[in-house]
């Protein structure tokens, strides 16, 4: 279901905390710290997953703990230890895969910055390195002077399009046939709203430009992807079909929501709870990462823009009518955030079956129960997903993987639209990572080091390489 400004929603989950149904509640979650893991980008060196530090901790504390309760046990031929259970999945979710971002040298930057010139954003602000970028080194965004920048303050359309002009094309003459109903000719934006209509980076409505409102995710994205050169590809991506014959119903700016996740130009916030959608309002720090890493791609980056070329056609598998409602489905949730242990895609309460989120989103496993899985117990998302699902009880990539055996588990070659693909990232022979094949080498994924939910291709590179297994469940 979409609501009324075509964007996918999901209910209040409060009514629906049912308690004792198949699985304990859990508390409200600590905010938990994201840590980028996982394979390289195509076209760099494959790389191993970086050990876990706090695995590692954990580790170390639970064999302390353990060898302290030996030494508490008195010697007993008779005594027997059972060992400890598993930790539920679906409490605690996995940390899926994806390459190393960008936001990891961002994040170590700021921290180790000793001063800052901005009385309102401190030198280990998530920000800094862009915001100094964007407004210091340069003055696209220098709009309260040079020690104030509004970091919190909601970026309004006028502000984003001085911005996006005097970065990208400073020297553009206006089109005077582009006027708008709400912005005059002498008034002081108009000149950067008529360059960037004329660009089509921006859109008016009803003769309208709108720029006291915020700009959102989505917006800025298609901005700075068409920016880069882009337009062409993300309307590649706009085209997706079936190899017979079926064009797929999704949102506009699929395409660039799609390109600006593979590309980071959102942030991925430690604390997931500052982490936005794609029809969220952005704060001006939001919109400077963005703006900064388009400014990194134009100019030390080249070759991840090249890279994108491999969406200048997208074409999926052979796919009936129960397999084409999951892709139309799926394609809705691309730029949603990668959010440990969620399975929704909106926050959810301390009192939900599966665990509070606080915002809207998926982990990789948590992906496949919201595109595929029957309900069951309390979790059950048919007020938003128009078909009934399949048995899907698992929750990590791991379990999943470990419910098929034998000839069960299919090869690469073997797998189909609606198949679960796995992935051992770690090379140690554990699955670790999952994503839902469309066929002809696409998938959709949601991975902490893209950040969230993504088309992306599976035929080569990392995900190719770490290919283990896959099942079917459709």
């Amino acid at each position: 279901m979409l609501s009324a400004d075509g964007r996918p929603h999901a209910p209040d989950l409060t009514f629906r905390a049912v308690i004792g149904e198949g699985r304990p509640v859990r508390p409200h979650r600590p905010k938990r710290l994201k840590t980028p893991t996982g394979p390289a980008e195509e076209g760099h060196m494959s790389t191993r997953r970086p050990p876990s530090h706090r695995g590692s901790f954990r580790r170390l504390t639970a064999l302390v703990a353990l060898a302290a309760a030996f030494a508490l046990i008195p010697s007993s031929p008779g005594l027997s230890i059972s060992p400890a259970a598993r930790p539920d999945p679906a409490t605690f979710g996995e940390d899926g895969s994806g390459p190393a971002a960008p936001w990891v040298e961002g994040r170590g930057q700021a921290v180790s910055a000793s001063a800052s010139d901005w009385d309102d954003v401190g030198a280990d602000h998530w920000a800094k390195v862009a915001i100094d970028r964007v407004a210091l080194q340069n003055d696209w965004m220098n709009d309260f002077g040079d020690t104030t920048f509004q970091p919190d303050a909601v970026e309004s359309r006028k502000l984003f399009a001085r911005a996006l002009v005097m970065a990208f094309a400073p020297d553009e003459p206006i089109k005077p046939s582009i006027t708008f109903n709400d912005l005059p000719a002498d008034d002081p934006f108009y000149p950067y709203a008529n360059v960037a209509v004329k660009k089509r980076w921006m859109t008016k409505f009803k003769g309208n430009f709108n720029g006291d409102r915020a700009v959102k995710t989505i917006q800025v994205h298609r901005a700075l992807v068409y920016a880069l050169g882009l337009k062409s590809t993300a309307d590649a991506i706009d085209g997706v079909s079936s190899s017979n014959g079926y064009v797929f119903v999704h949102k506009a700016q699929l395409g660039s929501m799609n390109l600006g996740m593979h590309l980071y130009l959102r942030y991925n916030h430690p604390d997931e709870s500052l982490d936005v959608g794609p029809y969220d309002k952005l704060s001006r720090a939001e919109v400077a990462w963005s703006l900064y890493r388009a400014d990194v791609l134009r100019t030390t980056e080249t070759w991840r823009v090249s890279s994108m070329s491999k969406y200048d056609a997208v074409e999926l598998g052979f796919m009936g009518p129960k397999k084409r409602a999951i892709v139309d489905f799926g394609l809705a949730y691309v730029g949603y955030p990668y959010v440990w242990a969620g399975e929704w895609a909106s926050p959810t309460p301390a009192g939900y079956c599966c665990g509070a989120q606080p915002v809207g989103g998926f982990d990789c496993s948590g992906l496949m129960w919201w595109l595929v899985r029957a309900p069951s117990g309390s979790w059950d998302n048919r007020f938003v997903r128009p078909f009934y699902g399949w048995s899907l009880p698992e929750r990590s990539s791991r379990d999943m993987s470990l419910a098929v055996s034998g000839a069960d588990r299919l090869t690469y070659q073997q797998a189909t639209p609606g198949d679960l693909m796995f992935y051992d990232g770690d090379g140690n022979g554990v699955v670790d990572h999952v994503n839902l094949y469309l066929g002809r080498g696409w998938a959709l994924d949601s991975s902490s080091g893209v950040g969230g939910v993504t088309l992306l291709r599976v035929a080569d590179g990392w995900y190719r390489d770490h290919f283990v297994w896959a099942r079917r469940i459709t």
